[in-house]
């Protein structure tokens, strides 16, 4: 393990950032960090603080007034990584979404109150959804083999089976609430008591079981006193919301059944079931005042003996047998350090009693680890069922041997600086945790967890999470901190021949998804930044052509099985000809007819076809560079061939309105520029089609192609957006230093130099990405930018016809690159 950057709070003269007494934090799906602080002002008075940031832009944080009365207990966002749960010390529930999708912006419209009553346990009611990840799989061909839904019941369904959305919290006086969310957007509360006899709830944690209940267990705090567990079931009657409880097997510390160790560790501090949907194992730490010790337990099946009397009456035979559920110990640590926060891993590894050897092996595979933080500043990855440890990071004092018995070591009167609360990412390759100064740090977690990994077995583990990522939608920066330049095009090889060998069906769901996985990778090389281009043009040009086809509509209701845009698709393929006017005419042009207005609008969008057109043509005589941008599109037969449809239907639409054609700057007025470019297109396309033999484009066309200078102005590209991220600006061994709320200095490296040489400097206009229109130097229209690849596009849409709405709709949660969109400050010269 070691430091990527540290983020602090800046030094404020009447009011300073302290941290919150019961300190939470949270981390999403989508690479979403969210923390709680105080705001201490003049007066003493405390404001309880959420702030929300991107990994990838740390100092760009959004802090919420939570509105809460007391301290924040409890944090945790939803399965899709855009809402989140607040829970605090006076029974208040708040559910934070996105205000108009952006990652900055954040409203709290629904919530629930169980007042006067702390919540100390919190989650999202379980969705069906689980995804299996068969790691000893991982060379299969089939995504399906690697990765398979598990037969898993949400806790509660509407009608026609679909999963209902709510949350459960645990509160201190024993009982536990469950909200509901209505498809109305009513809020459905209903509160119950846990078991009859209620006794305080120090600790709680939530759990779910494939058969759709909740399993939730409690302790008093006091490691002499039972840990409680109870089976949870929600339901629906007469529009009310249900709650019933059974109690289940409870279990006792080892540690307090051992006569030497009974009064050592008289407290339990942390109490944690491995997995959301892993109810059947569970972690408990119990602690001195120095010291601490971990034990994880499993819940186990097992037959019930009968006596011998009773099996002469009545035989037990086979499955028969009377079975009960009996809590066994897997394992426990030595003495340790006393531990000051634990981060469980998210990834759905299935690990049986039987895979306790896992631990010993050489090779890591990630998930298998958790994350123990201690008072003295140290963190532990241990494996989650030997405890045995794989990894230990110092943060502040001199790195001590991990044999050395924590008894031994001297002790400082000045508090250690430590975690108080950690959180693994959603692949177990980072770590982010908050200390006892507020500060927030973020540290890379090797897959090899220390051991020497060679390079192929390194690239296997990273590729098999970025395939992991591309399949759940998960975001995949995380993986982005652990590959150097040189894995980059091994990576990217390797990502495309496992994406061709998936069926046609599955590689058009992930098509732009690993368009977008391949971009983010080669910005993290110099050799491979120009690629970087190509795959956010590809990104561009499949959403135009799918937006375009998807206004073609047939002319008659009895229409035939084939739409208009794959009678375009199939004509085009079939005919080869160089005129484009003869290729129109196979066409029914009166399912290309639209209104005016509509028409004029896409202008921009067809203006920025024909260019791109133009300049790949242009740079045909230099396609010997492939560190030009555009180089992979001169052999792209498929891409080649969209390019060649959308020709030929803007030549049909601007029959109908010639104002909305691109407009080309020609040395001579009677020039016909589309169809020269056609002819020329279509030239290109017959070398590296798919239905063909591939051949080298030939002498007249490489000539043709150089003379395109002197008949038509070549247009110049904006290629990339302005990326300010740090992933591609992280060295190895080197944290960065980073203010909440300023803007750093980033260190430049050398991928990152020649991203800046494609994308416009910081003073030039700015150009809005997606409606390919000039916004200026210094935009007045409200604006939003893309938190992974810098797309910017204005905020409300300037234009109110309907083609141009289905387009921007296509955007309104997430970029071209998958990435969430966050508000940009207006600049000013």
């Amino acid at each position: 393990m070691d430091l990527a950057y540290v983020c602090e709070w800046e030094k404020w003269p009447k009011s300073s950032h302290c941290p919150s007494v019961a300190l939470a934090c949270a981390w999403s799906c989508r690479n979403l960090i969210a923390f709680t602080t105080d705001l201490r002002n003049d007066d003493q008075d405390l404001t309880h603080m959420i702030h929300i940031l991107d990994t990838e832009h740390p100092w760009d944080v959004h802090s919420i007034d939570s509105e809460h009365r007391e301290a924040i207990t409890c944090l945790e966002w939803d399965q899709s990584g855009s809402r989140l749960l607040s829970a605090d010390a006076d029974g208040q529930i708040r559910c934070w979404s996105m205000a108009d999708h952006l990652a900055n912006s954040w409203e709290s419209p629904v919530g629930s109150l169980v007042e006067g009553d702390p919540i100390v346990a919190l989650s999202w009611l379980h969705n069906g959804v689980k995804l299996a990840l068969h790691v000893e799989k991982s060379a299969a061909s089939s995504f399906g083999e690697k990765f398979s839904r598990v037969k898993f019941s949400p806790s509660l369904t509407l009608f026609g089976g679909k999963p209902m959305e709510g949350w459960i919290a645990v509160t201190v006086s024993g009982l536990v609430t469950v909200s509901l969310l209505k498809p109305s957007g009513q809020v459905l509360t209903s509160t119950e008591s846990l078991c009859r006899l209620r006794s305080r709830v120090a600790l709680a944690d939530i759990a779910f079981t494939g058969g759709g209940n909740i399993v939730v267990a409690t302790a008093d705090g006091s490691s002499a006193s039972p840990v409680q567990f109870y089976k949870v079931c929600v339901s629906v009657v007469s529009e009310k919301c249900r709650i019933d409880t059974e109690i289940l097997p409870s279990l006792f510390m080892r540690c307090t059944t051992d006569l030497n160790r009974k009064d050592k560790f008289p407290a339990i501090t942390h109490l944690k079931f491995l997995a959301r949907d892993m109810s059947e194992q569970v972690l408990l730490c119990a602690s001195s005042q120095t010291h601490s010790l971990v034990e994880c337990w499993s819940l186990r099946k097992e037959g019930l003996p009968v006596n011998n009397i009773f099996q002469q009456i009545s035989p037990v035979v086979g499955d028969k047998q009377p079975m009960i559920l009996k809590w066994r110990i897997l394992s426990a640590t030595n003495d340790l350090d006393r531990v000051s926060a634990v981060a469980l891993p998210k990834l759905p590894i299935s690990l049986t009693n039987t895979d306790l050897k896992v631990a010993s092996d050489t090779q890591f595979y990630p998930g298998l680890g958790l994350a123990l933080a201690f008072h003295d500043g140290s963190v532990h990855i241990v494996h989650r069922l030997s405890l045995q440890t794989m990894a230990v990071f110092y943060s502040s004092a001199a790195p001590r041997s991990m044999d050395e018995p924590a008894i031994k070591r001297p002790r400082s009167t000045v508090p250690a600086v430590h975690f108080k609360a950690m959180q693994l990412s959603w692949t177990s390759l980072a770590l982010v945790g908050i200390d006892n100064h507020g500060k927030l740090n973020m540290l890379r977690i090797s897959p090899s967890m220390g051991h020497a990994l060679d390079v192929p077995l390194a690239l296997r583990h990273l590729l098999f999470l970025l395939e992991y990522c591309m399949v759940t939608g998960y975001d995949w920066w995380d993986i982005l901190l652990h590959v150097q330049p040189a894995m980059v095009q091994s990576l990217v090889e390797k990502l495309h021949e496992e994406y061709t060998r998936q069926s046609a069906a599955l590689q058009q769901v992930l098509s732009t998804r690993i368009l977008a996985m391949k971009a983010s990778l080669c910005k993290l090389s110099p050799c491979t930044v120009t690629r970087v281009c190509d795959y956010h043009a590809k990104l561009f040009l499949i959403a135009v052509s799918s937006t375009l086809r998807s206004l073609l509509r047939p002319h008659y209701l009895n229409t035939p099985d084939k739409s208009p845009g794959d009678r375009l698709t199939e004509i085009c393929s079939k005919i080869a000809d160089v005129d484009i006017d003869k290729v129109m005419i196979n066409l029914k042009t009166e399912e290309f007819v639209l209104d005016m207005n509509t028409l004029q609008a896409l202008q921009q969008l067809l203006q920025w076809v024909g260019d791109f057109v133009l300049y790949l043509l242009a740079s045909l005589p230099n396609q010997g560079s492939p560190l030009r941008p555009g180089h992979s599109f001169l052999r792209d037969g498929t891409s080649l061939g969209i390019l060649r449809e959308l020709m030929v239907v803007i030549r049909i639409w601007g029959l109908l309105k010639p104002s909305c054609l691109p407009v080309y700057t020609a040395t001579s007025d009677t020039q016909d520029s589309m169809s020269l470019l056609f002819r020329l297109l279509t030239k290109l396309w017959i070398c590296c089609r798919d239905e063909g033999p591939t051949s080298e484009p030939d002498e007249a066309l490489v000539d043709e192609c150089c003379l395109l200078p002197s008949q038509l102005l070549i247009p110049s590209l904006d290629w990339l957006p302005v990326s300010d991220g740090l992933v591609s600006r992280l060295q190895p061994k080197q944290p960065l230093r980073l203010h909440f709320g300023r803007a750093p200095t980033l260190p430049s490296s050398a991928a990152a130099s020649q991203l800046d040489g494609l994308a416009r400097a910081p003073g030039q206009p700015k150009i809005d990405h997606l409606r390919r229109l000039h916004l200026g130097a210094y935009p007045t229209e409200e604006c939003k930018t893309c938190t992974r690849c810098g797309c910017v596009t204005m905020l409300k849409s300037p234009n109110k016809t309907t083609a141009v709405k289905q387009w921007e709709q296509r955007w309104i949660k997430n970029c071209l690159c998958g990435g969430l969109w966050r508000r940009m400050r207006l600049s000013y010269p």
